[in-house]
């Protein structure tokens, strides 16, 4: 994508359901478990820069000895910060005691991370600062062992205020006003309510409260604390725990809008946000890791008990599928077939873009997300070109020559490698003179193969959200070249709309798809569209969110999606530039065809899954009228 965006983070849990002595001896490590945790979150770097941790948990330890352990890191590199953090100390022992550092009894009654249950996470700061407070796994601490929660999630809440006073009306006192705690504290009260419960039960039953606790421990209601806790949830989520006392989950969203898989055999159980990270880290096929499915939580038992059990009723699936077109990762088996599906849906729209002069026309990608989309648009570009010849053949109607036939069957689309990224670069300069130079150059091109004011040039990207880069970078570059017509090609439908599950797109006036309906209704001077819309959304902002609705549509009715990007392509051309731009966009039937699993279509469509989505939208629109930058949720 050429607009970089913050977008939603990733969870890595292993349960290890052997005793650490059993790893020491098929794999010759204790450290098993911790170093399969940094491989799972190191393939999932796509899905985190701003932060990671990691918390080692050890089952049945002895009173006294700290059982818990957490690394985390906000620093430039937190994955290997973390990592780093927890290899010193252990370096430090193997250095100080070698002839017992490999013995796993000793290192677990003596070392950091030498445990059973591991949890880490990859952030992306959306709702909360980039701080190390806001850096997961959270931690509630308690002095009982199944009071002790630990948390990590990819998820955002569109219901907070609501929460946040149901936490004030229960009598707590929150110590900040983010989904993150929000979530913390509610699945902590329903924790605390469950060990109440149980630890009544059991001194009615005459026993001790040292007897008490091991009881709790083994008979605890995990399915029933997360099914009260998340009953007034609105959002996206996929959220991964561990108790104290050894008890594990991973629950997701009704909707199943974020992603959670996981695979379990008699040595380990593994959850990540993605299914290609589990196959690499375990070397372990693709049919044999499942899908949470959308409402239900996995859970692991101190026993070892693994169980998927319904935690919330699902709901019509509504997975995200902005998802798969860029932000998951592209080695996934049928994210691979779907974006290849999606380059090859716009091969009409793309031919008639260049009016079907295939021979004259160079066709390209924006490294390195669209390059997948890229090769389906090539296949079907080269089937329509296949169509193509054998009618020509057809119409020799068997009177063809050497010549002709090589004349026809000769013609191939040119396919090159026109953009390159350069990583090196960094638009850090502050100076507005500067920095719009330096941004300028951000990508390099290969001269020499396109043919000057002859030639039409092709290139594919995944999505054109705010397009700032297609005009401050690419489209300039892009010109250099001479083409006569430069075409743009997204593999995503507009994006229309802001999210509010995980992805940091929150403002209506970043989208180049509303700017240019904007732009238009003032042009044709139907600016009451956007006075009635703002009117409209403002008599909702004191309803209930299951009242609210998405009048935002508004502003898009009265133009067809060609006529929006036409305009775009107006916006998006720099002042100076000589060869003409259009710009194509992938339609959301299409999108529906190649994706049908994920019909989760928000940012284009305004359909949100949950009624907190349309609430949130509204106060995007609202915020855009009345200047305010701040954040929809």
């Amino acid at each position: 994508m050429s607009d970089q965006l913050k977008h939603e983070c990733g969870i890595a849990m292993i349960r290890l359901l052997k005793p650490l002595e059993y790893y020491q001896e098929k794999y010759g490590s204790w450290r098993y478990g911790i170093q399969k945790l940094y491989l799972l979150m190191e393939k999932q770097h796509n899905r985190g820069q701003e932060g990671a941790g990691a918390v080692g948990l050890k089952l049945d330890m002895p009173p006294g000895n700290k059982y818990i352990h957490r690394e985390r890191s906000c620093s430039d590199q937190p994955i290997k910060d973390v990592f780093d953090g927890v290899y010193k100390e252990l370096a430090a022992a193997e250095a100080k005691y070698p002839e017992k550092f490999n013995d796993p009894v000793w290192a677990k009654a003596n070392l950091p991370f030498a445990g059973e249950v591991y949890l880490g996470h990859l952030r992306y700061g959306t709702f909360g600062r980039n701080s190390i407070d806001f850096v997961h796994p959270v931690m509630r601490e308690n002095n009982w062992k199944s009071r002790n929660l630990v948390l990590a999630g990819n998820f955002n809440l569109t219901n907070v205020d609501e929460l946040f006073d149901l936490l004030v009306g229960l009598g707590q006192h929150p110590k900040n006003y983010t989904d993150t705690v929000t979530i913390l504290e509610k699945v902590g009260h329903y924790l605390d309510e469950e060990n109440q419960m149980l630890f009544r039960q059991y001194k009615n039953d005459g026993l001790s409260n040292q007897e008490i606790s091991p009881q709790i421990e083994k008979n605890i209601d995990i399915q029933k604390v997360l099914s009260g806790a998340s009953r007034d949830w609105d959002g996206g989520y996929a959220i991964a725990g561990m108790f104290g006392h050894g008890d594990s989950f991973v629950m997701r969203d009704p909707w199943g809008i974020r992603p959670a898989f996981y695979y379990h055999d008699d040595e380990i159980v593994v959850v990540a946000s993605e299914r290609p990270v589990i196959q690499t880290a375990l070397n372990v096929r693709a049919n044999s890791i499942k899908e949470i499915a959308p409402g239900n939580a996995v859970i692991v038992r101190k026993n070892g008990d693994v169980a998927e059990v319904p935690v919330r009723v699902a709901q019509k699936r509504r997975s995200c599928s902005f998802e798969r077109i860029y932000f998951s990762r592209g080695s996934d088996r049928d994210i691979y077939k779907e974006r290849k599906r999606l380059g090859q849906l716009l091969t009409p729209a793309i031919l008639d873009s260049v009016d079907h002069d295939i021979k004259n026309t160079v066709f390209s990608f924006i490294p390195n997300t669209a390059e997948t989309a890229f090769y389906g648009m090539m296949e079907g570009v080269r089937h329509h070109l296949m169509e193509q010849k054998k009618q020509q053949i057809h119409d020799l109607n068997g009177s063809w020559t050497e010549e002709k036939l090589q004349e026809i069957i000769s013609v191939e689309p040119r396919v090159e490698k026109i953009a390159i990224k350069d990583a090196k670069m960094r638009t850090f300069i502050s100076n507005d003179e500067g920095r719009d130079d330096l941004v300028g150059h951000v990508y390099d091109v290969t001269y020499g193969i396109v043919k000057n004011q002859e030639d039409n040039l092709v290139v594919i990207d995944d999505s054109i959200v705010r397009g700032t880069t297609l005009k401050q970078s690419i489209l300039r570059i892009l010109d250099r070249l001479h083409p006569k017509k430069i075409v743009i090609v997204s593999s995503a439908p507009q994006i229309r709309y802001p999210d509010c599950y995980g992805i940091d797109m929150t403002r209506m006036g970043e989208f180049i798809a509303f700017n240019a309906a904007i732009a238009m209704l003032k042009e044709r001077g139907l600016e009451a569209v956007i006075d009635e819309t703002y009117k409209k959304c403002k008599a909702q902002e004191n309803l209930p969110k299951e009242e609210v609705v998405n009048f935002v549509k508004e502003i898009y009715k009265p133009f067809t999606a060609e006529e929006i990007s036409d305009k775009i392509a107006v916006l998006l051309t720099p002042e100076v530039m000589d060869a003409e731009v259009r710009i194509v966009y992938q339609t959301v039937e299409n999108l529906h065809v190649a994706c049908p699993e994920h019909t989760g279509d928000w940012y284009f469509t305004g359909n949100y899954p949950t009624p907190g989505g349309n609430k949130v939208v509204n106060t995007s629109f609202i915020n855009y009228c009345e200047g305010n930058d701040r954040r929809a949720y």
